[in-house]
């Protein structure tokens, strides 16, 4: 009887070890598996050299798409199809999922599962069309929840980091708290949990005063690989002297990445300032800074990319798409020509 138990667990041992392994295979397979002519067919694994977000051949790259809007209440947007049409029609090359960490009792804190298995929907969209996605902790309170974000991003690691679609954000939006003695600790926690399971995907580090002072990342920066630090502006409010503050991190050999940014004033509402929104992507341009624009959202203000009850699979008219939806879908079919 004992010997007869001994082989039922070698033989259990067995396919335990056969099913991971091809699970593993299968893993693989998707990512050698992929469009070559998507964005991360081309570029393939990211990296971060200097002041630059580089390819697998490190060649300098620019990642230019769409965030999502805050999870728990713009919820149906974050399908499969959603991500599909925006690949196919705005022809993005990345999507940001903007998991809404603690505002209202919808959000991550209270409902875990629920938000969470949204950004696993965006995440699985992201892959099988072949372009990158940012997986945001949006929050501008991140430090009053470092374990919550630890395990969140330990999942998402352990899930998905042999994938090189990922882009971790791990704060979005920091209000005024220091680089010094809050944020870059709550960073360093991140990373060490993240690190344990993917070492290499880019990490995006939120700054002070809602990711606009990338400068006081210059004396204290974080000392790991492939980081990446966060700039968010919205063109009708930050001008030149926000450029002028990027522009020291960047001669500093700062790597930035604009998760966000919208064509309207800071409220995400109020007028659009054309000539500012083409200063700022020329400058995007000319220093290769990534982007994501905000939002894809049907919310009755200047900054959402949809007219109010569109459609949450996509296949959007012309009519349904707002102003500054317009804007930079044409900006993004202009620069990413090269993934159609």
């Amino acid at each position: 009887m004992k010997r007869c138990l001994q082989v039922v667990l070698v033989v259990f041992l067995i396919f335990i070890s056969c099913k991971k392994n091809n699970s593993s295979a299968m893993e693989n397979d998707d990512i050698e598996n992929v469009d070559s002519n998507s964005a991360v067919g081309t570029y393939g694994q990211l990296s971060v050299r200097g002041n630059k977000i580089v390819n697998k051949n490190n060649e300098p790259i620019q990642l230019r798409g769409m965030s999502l809007f805050w999870s728990q209440w713009m919820g149906q947007y974050y399908t499969k199809e959603t991500v599909s049409w925006l690949k196919e029609d705005w022809e993005v090359t990345v999507v940001r999922a903007a998991m809404g960490v603690d505002e209202g009792e919808e959000s991550y804190i209270y409902r875990p599962e629920i938000e969470k298995e949204k950004v696993f929907r965006v995440i699985n969209g992201a892959i099988e069309a072949g372009v990158y996605v940012i997986v945001d902790w949006h929050s501008h309170h991140a430090e009053d929840y470092v374990e919550e974000a630890k395990t969140f991003f330990s999942e998402v690691a352990q899930k998905y980091g042999n994938q090189p679609n990922i882009i971790y954000e791990i704060y979005n939006e920091p209000l005024d708290v220091s680089w010094d003695t809050v944020l870059k600790p709550y960073h360093e926690a991140v990373i060490e949990e993240i690190r344990k399971y993917d070492a290499n995907n880019i990490i995006v580090c939120g700054t002070r005063l809602w990711s606009q002072r990338v400068d006081e990342v210059i004396s204290n920066p974080i000392q790991q690989d492939n980081i990446a630090y966060t700039l968010h502006y919205y063109s009708s409010t930050h001008k030149q002297e926000l450029r002028a503050i990027a522009t020291l991190a960047i001669n500093a050999d700062i790597a930035l990445f604009v998760t966000e940014f919208g064509v309207s004033e800071a409220s995400g509402d109020g007028v659009i300032d054309v000539s500012e929104a083409n200063i700022w992507w020329d400058f995007l341009d000319e220093n290769k800074i990534s982007w994501c624009n905000w939002s894809i959202a049907d919310k009755e203000e200047a900054s959402a990319a949809l007219y109010p009850g569109a459609s949450g699979t996509g296949n959007w008219s012309n009519d349904e798409i707002t102003t500054s939806g317009k804007m930079v879908k044409t900006e993004l079919k202009e620069k990413n020509q090269d993934f159609k």
